[in-house]
């Protein structure tokens, strides 16, 4: 429900509805995409060929990296399910497709980096049924659905009513590669701690930060029903976008958190938060904190 005051000072209620057409649901999410979802616009209607027989509304490439499609529906669609299942697997057909599209729209060293474990589905609808919803637990795919209403004055809202997890695929032997250079000690990250330190984040907690990692995920999983994913080098805490990202570095036995936070917002401290803006690093957000103690989760009047 959602409800507007009015000049007598009274809530009052704004109906919800369904879009008047599916594709002008799609086009408005198409053009924030990136802001609503999480996710980059790569092409709209795309053909999946003759075996598949069908065209996904949308295709995206999400902030972590991993391909994304989505499919919209004006009103409630008992048989979504089974259409994201079989773009899904037209996906895992047309990898070579999909990389040439990625690079054509955002460059070879993003195509280069496509993160194929944990492709994403998201389902938009006006209504899911109670089986989708049970359902799509049962599947090893990672699936979100999300309903929209729309309202008077230009207001979309989207929910995320259900989200799979999915299970992760084992990576190809090119990312088996890249990931072994890695571990060999190449590259950097803006600030000169190496990307080796980075990918702990994909494995097991520093031992020096468990303690205090576990301060931080029970800070931000307080917020609500907040998705924790591991992946290659962070740790990201989502539910339709990454709400932070963290990574951690045992040599300076800190974690790092970046956050979708405007730094220009806030009032930065020096050695405790940066703004990110124009410098490369990993996760996603444009605002650095570094918590090295647990006083560092305090607020600034308890600290």
């Amino acid at each position: 429900m959602l409800f507007r005051q009015d000049a007598t000072g009274q809530d009052v209620e704004l109906r919800g509805s369904t879009a008047a057409l599916e594709v002008e649901l799609q086009r408005r999410v198409e053009a924030g995409m990136e802001a609503m979802l999480g996710i980059r616009f790569l092409a709209s209607e795309y053909p999946t060929g003759p075996w598949h027989r069908g065209r996904i509304d949308s295709l995206g490439l999400d902030e972590n990296g991993a391909p994304a499609l989505i499919e919209y529906k004006k009103g409630a669609d008992g048989g979504v399910l089974s259409q994201a299942v079989s773009y899904l697997s037209w996906l895992d057909s047309a990898r070579h497709e999909f990389e040439a599209l990625v690079k054509e729209k955002l460059g070879p060293e993003v195509a280069e980096s496509i993160d194929w474990r944990n492709p994403r589905m998201v389902c938009i609808a006006a209504d899911f049924s109670h089986h989708d919803r049970v359902a799509v637990h049962r599947l090893s795919e990672r699936i979100d659905l999300v309903r929209y209403r729309v309202f008077g004055g230009g207001l979309l809202s989207l929910l995320l009513i259900e989200s799979a997890p999915g299970s992760r695929r084992p990576i190809s032997d090119r990312r088996q590669s890249r990931e072994r250079d890695v571990k060999a000690g190449a590259g950097s990250v803006a600030d000169g701690t190496t990307s080796t330190q980075a990918t702990a984040a994909a494995g097991a907690v520093p031992g020096c930060l468990k303690g205090l990692y576990a301060e931080l995920d029970e800070a931000l999983t307080a917020w609500g029903e907040v998705e924790v994913a591991q992946l290659r080098h962070y740790i990201a805490y989502r539910r339709m976008v990454n709400v932070a990202s963290v990574v951690f570095r045992p040599k300076h036995e800190a974690i790092v958190v970046y956050l979708k936070i405007d730094p220009d917002t806030i009032e930065l401290g020096e050695g405790f938060s940066r703004d990110m803006r124009g410098i490369g690093h990993l996760g996603t957000g444009d605002l650095e904190v570094r918590i090295a103690s647990a006083a560092d989760l305090q607020p600034e009047g308890a600290r």
